[in-house]
């Protein structure tokens, strides 16, 4: 038989069995549809983070305290989000490390951080906000714009000021449309001026810079915290091609200025922007494989399925297949056939979980955008499409081979004669 007429007599079988047919289909287009939206997700997780990074730019290198290997058992990299988490403080950044980075030939200018949660008032409005202690060349380096007002500058920060710069979230949930300019807000039992309010930067990745305060980092060190080091210093460099030469220049430092001989025993961690995509594409990537992992369960059982429909459809079909075989059908014709109505059922099933996983994805990105800011991108890879409809072809032929060569091996004579 000629190839079309295999497919034609294919698509009349399928027809006239429409309701097993859509059941067996059924069990392929929930599975194709879910690694349709796992790819998507991994899409969106990996926008999420590298819209993060991105907001902050790509010339950064960021130095952060982690807790040294010897102090940890068999954990070899604890940052300084996992140690604060656990109680734990690595208190051996200072500010004095962040002068010597300064210095750097590449190193364009740098700034120290710490964080925390402080209760804020204005009249009676009170808020949990965050508060960013951070260097007055802050300013400068990161991305963020004054709206109005000022930023604090380095002698406010030397001499310990107790001013505050708004985020414009928290600036609408204090005081609407009041200018707070000049105004004070109540932090700590002691009264913080404002001096300027941020502009509205969005979500970026999970972090909302317009719900924060920033404070001078000296202030927020003695004044609210109680400490003498900080959290993380970042470092903008002039030349981007450079960054892994002075990323190794500031470990040097870092270890010198705190007595570390043995690199195994760093208690920081420097990164690059390239590091931290390389770490990004690794965590996706193996994300994404999980879920893929986990979605190939329901594509076998939708295979096993389709294995058993093709069998009911061999054991409904034995007298025809004798027929054809009596007037010269061949056994690769035969074969054929049932492994062509086997593969146009799961591609059936790919195409219609491949629309379905778009409008799904589609949906899970605005929703995710719409009521929880996530800035989520909408996007599915061209592996997603190619991964599905070769993954539903293939299905169709592993577990459709069986039912066809058991109908293809059928004697004539037997099929005419079984009832």
């Amino acid at each position: 038989m000629k190839f079309s007429s295999t497919i034609k007599m294919s698509y009349r079988v399928m027809r006239a069995n429409k309701v097993r047919t859509g059941l067996t289909v059924l069990g392929m287009v929930i599975g194709i549809a879910a690694v349709i939206v796992v790819f998507s997700a991994g899409e969106g997780i990996r926008g999420l983070i590298l819209g993060q990074v991105e907001s902050f730019g790509t010339n950064f290198i960021q130095a952060e305290v982690r807790l040294p290997s010897s102090k940890q058992g068999t954990a070899k990299d604890m940052q300084s989000g996992q140690a604060m988490a656990m109680g734990v403080q690595v208190t051996t950044m200072k500010l004095s490390d962040l002068e010597k980075i300064d210095k750097l030939s590449n190193v364009s200018g740098s700034y120290g951080g710490i964080q925390g949660q402080a209760q804020v008032s204005f009249g009676n409005e009170l808020r949990k906000v965050y508060f960013l202690g951070v260097s007055a060349s802050f300013y400068g380096i990161d991305n963020g714009e004054i709206d109005s007002g000022r930023f604090f500058d380095k002698n406010e920060d030397d001499s310990l000021a107790q001013v505050v710069v708004l985020g414009s979230k928290v600036k609408e949930k204090l005081f609407g449309d009041i200018d707070p300019l000049g105004k004070s807000v109540r932090m700590h039992k002691s009264k913080y001026r404002i001096i300027g309010v941020m502009k509205p930067r969005g979500t970026s990745g999970i972090m909302n810079m317009d719900d924060w305060i920033f404070i001078p980092v000296k202030t927020a060190q003695k004044k609210i915290l109680g400490i003498d080091y900080v959290y993380y210093i970042l470092s903008k460099v002039k030349d981007l091609s450079r960054a892994e030469d002075t990323a190794e220049e500031i470990r040097a430092i870092l270890r010198e200025r705190h007595g570390i001989t043995d690199p195994a025993k760093d208690d920081f961690r420097v990164s690059t922007v390239a590091e931290l995509m390389s770490m990004l594409d690794t965590i996706t990537g193996a994300i994404t494989l999980l879920l893929l992992a986990i979605v190939s369960i329901s594509l076998a059982v939708g295979g096993v399925g389709i294995m058993n429909i093709m069998y009911v459809a061999v054991t409904e079909r034995t007298a025809e297949i004798g027929l054809r075989k009596a007037v010269g059908a061949k056994y690769r014709d035969i074969l054929n056939q049932f492994l062509i109505e086997s593969v146009m059922i799961t591609l059936v099933g790919g195409v219609v979980g491949v629309v379905i996983g778009v409008a799904l994805s589609a949906a899970l990105s605005w929703l995710a955008n719409s009521y929880f800011n996530l800035g989520w991108r909408f996007a599915i890879p061209l592996r997603a499409f190619v991964v599905s409809l070769g993954f539903s072809a293939l299905v169709g032929l592993v577990f459709g081979v069986y039912p066809a060569r058991k109908a293809a091996r059928l004697e004539p004579i037997a099929a005419l004669t079984s009832e």
